[in-house]
């Protein structure tokens, strides 16, 4: 049987020498190397849009591989592609790199200088593996083949703006057309997902915060099940104990979240911390809340300033959606448009909070009823980003090639940024 090892190796001199042992591998067929992390889950996600089979069996991730770190990468692809078995390449091969490279899901460890005997092993070994897992996939409930559900990200341009009732509107919308689906409650501080869904909890997010691997039993314990159909992960009630969790933290969250619902609404607040510009970094769609006033405008434009410096997200990826819009106001959509270099939702919400003080004062956001503007404009944008399924012309995650794009096709935008500095990201 012939083996697919796709290198990913920032090194050019690495990467040659690596290719040069892989093509003499018996039954090998070694791709071109990927040079990042971004362009290896680009890649990887595609082919796995496409079908299982078209994804390699064996992914060799260097030491130097950026901007994620190579143990944070491998996590990453353990979650996401759990039928890929991958294998670490390292000077340091002392038994503490061994074990936290087995704890993040490595099916190997190579040391360099490199070894032929010990190189076609450890391939051998981890191809076989993956032939087993793929065997037995999609026997249980909690294994997707795919490269998991689409993420979005609602972020307000300041305190006030409506962020939280867009975020919970899209994900009832989302559940109520069927899809299994997943709220999350980053507003680390003053999170209000539960106080508006009408939740009482002791488990949250902080709990996941130590975690080395999330299973689909301790996801699911820390998870609260609403009687809408959603699943909750909120914000923890107290706010200090929000500073637990950090980029590593929402990043494997998120992954394990996309492996087991279609839809994952994420809301961000309206403050930047490490945490947060992972979730808005990773997601397959950023909606930036802003209201249709001067002070509010300017924020939203520094929010995308932002965004744009620390390489978090371009301007032109980010969807900016008009609250309470009326059409006597001066700043109207296309200014807004034109002021933030974003994209702009069709679907702009009618100023009538008259419509929402009572469910929002009783904390039961999901009986706002189906006449009420508001949550026919939230539920449009909904249909827009392709988040209900009768409105929906595809998968996030659709693929553009079958088995030749695994030797030829690269890059595009993913997983970059590890904190808060300029210069780290895509």
């Amino acid at each position: 049987m012939t083996t697919r090892i796709l290198p990913a190796v920032g090194d050019p001199d690495a990467a040659r020498s690596i290719a040069g042992l892989l093509g003499q591998l018996p039954d090998a067929e070694p791709a071109t190397a990927v040079g990042d992390s971004t362009s290896l889950l680009d890649l990887l996600s595609r082919l796995a849009g496409e079908s299982l089979d078209e994804l390699p069996e064996v992914v060799l991730v260097h030491e130097r591989i950026g901007p994620v770190p190579a143990l944070e990468l491998i996590r990453e692809v353990a979650l996401r592609f759990p039928a890929v078995g991958v294998v670490l390449v390292t000077s340091d091969a002392s038994p503490g790199l061994y074990s936290a490279a087995m704890d993040s899901g490595a099916r190997g460890l190579v040391g360099l200088p490199l070894s032929y005997e010990v190189l076609a092993q450890r391939v051998q070994a981890a191809a076989g593996w993956s032939a087993g897992v793929r065997r037995h996939l999609g026997h249980g409930p909690d294994t997707l083949t795919g490269p998991g559900g689409t993420v979005v990200t609602v972020t307000g341009a300041k305190g006030g703006v409506g962020a939280t009732v867009t975020a919970v509107q899209l994900a009832l919308a989302a559940v109520a057309s069927g899809h299994r689906t997943a709220l999350v409650d980053l507003d680390l501080q003053s999170g209000d997902i539960a106080s508006y869904l009408d939740v009482q909890f002791r488990r949250s997010i902080v709990d996941l915060a130590a975690i080395r691997d999330i299973t689909p039993r301790i996801l699911q314990d820390a998870l609260f099940s609403h009687e809408s159909g959603l699943a909750l992960l909120l914000a923890p009630a107290e706010g200090e104990r929000g500073e637990d969790v950090d980029d590593r933290v929402v990043r494997m969250v998120v992954s394990a979240l996309r492996q087991r619902y279609e839809i994952v609404v994420v809301d961000c607040g309206t403050q930047m911390t490490t945490a947060n510009a992972a979730a808005i970094e990773t997601a397959d769609s950023t909606l930036l809340v802003t209201t249709p006033d001067v002070v509010t405008v300017r924020a939203a434009k520094r929010m995308v300033r932002l965004w744009d410096r620390l390489q978090i997200r371009k301007a032109e990826e980010t969807v900016t959606v008009v609250n309470r819009h009326t059409r006597s106001t001066e700043i109207q959509p296309s200014l807004i448009e034109k002021i933030t270099a974003t994209r702009m939702a069709k679907v702009s919400v009618p100023a009538n909070f008259k419509e929402l003080q009572p469910v929002v004062d009783a904390g039961r956001m999901h009986d706002l009823e189906a006449r009420s503007a508001v949550k026919q404009a939230l539920w449009g944008l909904a249909g827009e980003l392709g988040l209900v399924k009768d409105a929906a012309t595809g998968g996030a995650h659709r693929a553009e090639g079958r088995h030749s794009r695994f030797r030829q096709d690269r890059g595009s935008f993913g997983i970059g940024m590890i904190g808060l500095r300029p210069g780290r990201g895509r």
